[in-house]
């Protein structure tokens, strides 16, 4: 029987708890094997290299790195291209850029030999866009190449669909988001900003790149959104924060907003209204320190004008929507009909409230 590999390219902010949820997971999903490639051989990332492989993970570099690895007393097991070759699926988790550049460089010289690759959403073009619980039903069997949307692509097309696509697929006639993001996460020591900082609009039809992403999402379903968005940071570490405004054709109520949210498993509610208390929770309560929820919904916040405009804030999970996409992604490469029974090993870790 062909053994089930998953390779993961990258150990940052997505690349490292997804390589250790995936080696702590592996006999429920199914998996084999769980490998991984890092690029610099760092001395002060020897602790957490050191840490994936005492959970079973097999490390993988650049031939010409192998000494310095070595050095920094980190022995890899593969060389790069070999640990792509033996790969079932790739998870690409690179800065962005370096994922397309992997494709044309490794990803279509092995495509025969992996079953799929997947990257993460600074990669648009790499793929069609999924997101769990979004657009499963337009995965088929030829998608070989697949791009996990943004985190905060993940928040807004879970709150729209959640409260506007969930009866029916008309009836939403505009989605308008603000995306107030941290400055940079807390394990990154650069790009901290001292001050708020306003973006800009870089698309005609969508604002920022958050709703254009989201409307590739939808459309992979064959929906053509009204949604616009608009960004800014902040100078935090502590997630990112989502207002949203949806007008719907169908008249509503506050109480079913609620219901609607509290009905969704890929969503958490919360009376918390710190990016700090929300953070913490997850830290305490979460999967090494992840919310896996697409998004934590500010109850309080929650508001409808006129039975047709739905509006509130909401906090998005930062990398753990995006590491569960990822992993229901792959598991759907390995198992294509009972993917979503696999990734139920996953359910305990989301939470309804917060």
């Amino acid at each position: 029987m062909e053994r089930k590999i998953i390779h993961v390219v990258g150990t940052g902010t997505i690349g490292e708890p997804l390589i250790g949820l995936l080696c702590d997971y592996e006999n429920q999903l199914g998996i084999d094997e769980v490998t991984f490639h890092k690029n610099s051989a760092v001395k002060n990332d020897s602790s957490k290299v050191s840490d994936l492989i005492n959970r079973g993970a097999r490390l993988a570099v650049n031939k010409e790195k192998k000494r310095d690895f070595k050095k920094h007393g980190m022995d890899p097991d593969f060389e790069s291209e070999e640990a792509i070759r033996r790969a079932s699926v790739v998870i690409d988790c690179t800065p962005k850029g370096i994922g397309h550049e992997n494709k044309l460089k490794f990803y279509e010289k092995f495509k025969n030999d992996v079953k799929g690759f997947l990257a993460q959403g600074s990669e648009d073009g790499f793929g069609k866009k999924y997101a769990r619980g979004i657009n499963d039903n337009s995965l088929e069997q030829g998608d070989k190449f697949i791009q996990i949307v943004s985190c905060n692509t993940h928040n807004i097309a879970c709150v729209t669909k959640t409260l506007a696509l969930d009866l029916h697929n008309d009836n939403l006639i505009e989605g308008r988001y603000l995306c107030i993001r941290r400055a940079n996460d807390i394990s990154q020591p650069n790009d901290f900003i001292p001050s708020p900082k306003v973006g800009i609009h870089t698309n005609e039809q969508y604002g920022s790149h958050h709703a254009k992403d989201a409307a590739g999402l939808f459309s992979t379903l064959g929906l053509d959104l009204d949604l616009f968005s608009s960004a800014m940071k902040v100078n935090s570490q502590y997630m990112h924060v989502l207002w949203f405004n949806l007008k719907v054709k169908e008249p509503i109520t506050l109480s079913v907003v609620k219901e609607k949210l509290y009905n969704n498993s890929h969503v958490a509610m919360t009376t918390k209204d710190l990016t700090s208390t929300v953070f913490s929770f997850g830290r305490d309560h979460g999967h090494y320190g992840r919310i896996m929820n697409q998004t934590v919904v500010f109850e309080p916040s929650l508001h409808v004008k006129n039975e047709h405009e739905i509006s509130g804030f909401c906090f998005t999970p930062q990398d753990g929507n995006s590491i569960l996409s990822s992993i229901a992604a792959a598991e759907w490469m390995l198992y294509p009909h009972s993917y979503i029974d696999k990734i139920q090993c996953l359910s305990h870790l989301f939470f309804n409230k917060i």
